[in-house]
């Protein structure tokens, strides 16, 4: 009896040794792991401490590995909490799933990836909570989600992709949830980003609309966004027009898409026309009269004045002619 109480008490002080000498961590503060201890020379009969990523067992009082997904305190093995796993052996320590992934259940031995549509922006998660509405995440492992660029939208949570908006709806800030449509007076087509203004000489009279039309024949449309209206019947509007076109009322005339003379301009011009035919008729038959009158009365073509016939003269019995003649000195 006295050698078997001799026996229990210094085992227990053994193991009481043992207790105090491992110091290890828990699972809440991350650390870096250590390398796989060779389990096959771990059990010992003598009285020492465990290696680091081992355990104790009072029953046989050896030494134990933890498996992966475990860490190790002085008792016994843990499993690693939510948010952490272990991919080794023998470790006093879990490690924290990086950003982009979790782990939503204890004992992990790998971290799951946040899926399209969810991310994860801190260390340690739990799990991936999904993208806001007018955001999206469209890879795996996401950090953070990125706003719906212009012309599209999301309008629920966990977005992979964003919406295009469709024809006639456009949206003009990023992140949007829904799309606007276009106002009357404007459109957008299915290749358009954007809403744009209709053309001159066309209309568009609805929300949402994806394409113009022109202005019809005997119409014009001053703005986009009204009725087209009828054309006076003193003007003609061809198809396309703005406003209508007037002829000038004093010589002109509607007549069809076009203008015409008035009769009072066709007077006039017949008018204009006869002056101008008699008034050269009189200039002509006033030069042929002033020509015969020269002709009648002998004036020479050099010299007007002067008669183009030559007289004798009474001095010195010689003829002379009837224009000046200078000897000079």
């Amino acid at each position: 009896m006295s050698s078997r109480r001799l026996w229990w008490g210094v085992s227990g002080v053994c193991l009481i040794a043992c207790l105090v000498g491992s110091q290890l961590s828990t699972t809440n503060i991350p650390l870096t792991s250590i390398p796989d201890v060779n389990c096959s020379s771990i059990n010992i009969t003598e009285c020492t401490a465990c290696s680091p990523g081992t355990y104790s067992n009072n029953d046989t009082e050896s030494c134990y590995c933890c498996s992966s997904g475990f860490c190790t305190n002085t008792l016994d093995c843990l499993s690693c909490a939510s948010g952490f796993y272990q991919p080794q052996t023998s470790q006093v320590t879990c490690l924290p799933c990086p950003r982009g992934f979790y782990a939503n259940t204890t004992g992990s031995v790998t971290c799951q990836s946040c899926q399209p549509g969810y991310f994860s922006n801190e260390t340690a998660s739990k799990f991936c909570p999904p993208c806001g509405k007018g955001f999206f995440a469209s890879s795996q492992n996401a950090t953070q989600c990125e706003p719906c660029p212009l012309g599209s939208f999301c309008n629920i949570t966990s977005c992979s992709s964003c919406v295009v908006c469709p024809k006639g709806e456009e949206s003009l800030t990023v992140g949007s949830l829904e799309c606007t449509p276009c106002r009357p007076g404007m459109y957008k087509g299915p290749d358009d980003d954007k809403c744009f203004y209709c053309r001159d000489g066309e209309y568009q009279l609805n929300w949402g609309g994806d394409r113009c039309d022109v202005c019809p024949v005997d119409h014009y449309c001053p703005t986009p966004d009204i009725s087209p209206i009828s054309c006076p019947e003193d003007a003609f509007c061809p198809p396309g027009s703005t406003e209508p076109r007037y002829c000038m009322e004093t010589f002109l005339r509607k007549a069809g898409d076009a203008c015409t003379l008035a009769p009072l301009t066709i007077a006039l011009l017949v008018i204009c026309a006869v002056a101008f035919v008699v008034g050269v008729g009189c200039v002509v038959r006033k030069l042929r009269r002033r020509s015969e009158q020269r002709d009648v009365m002998g004036f020479s073509s050099k010299s007007p004045l002067l008669q183009r016939r030559q007289s004798s003269s009474p001095v010195y019995g010689i003829a002379r002619d009837s224009e000046p003649m200078y000897a000079g000195w």
